[in-house]
């Protein structure tokens, strides 16, 4: 598998206004470019392969300089 065939995966709208954060309970914001689902209050990044959000917090990178991900 390629770098593009898992960037950019659309997820579904109505899926994203229910996910939360399962560390912090607050809301995500999606990142489409590094296919990721961005927790702020948490500082982690959970990715989404094949078009599945992963909501493990072990799974999740942690955010670290502003600069790695999108506003």
């Amino acid at each position: 598998m390629t770098e593009a065939d898992t960037h950019g995966v659309a997820v579904d709208p109505r899926l994203l206004e229910i996910l939360v954060c399962p560390v912090t309970r607050t809301a995500l914001e999606y990142d489409r470019a590094a296919s990721e689902l961005i927790s702020r209050a948490a500082g982690l990044a959970y990715p989404i392969r094949d078009g599945i959000p992963i909501m493990l917090p072990d799974e999740a990178r942690t955010l670290g300089d502003p600069a790695h991900f999108t506003a």
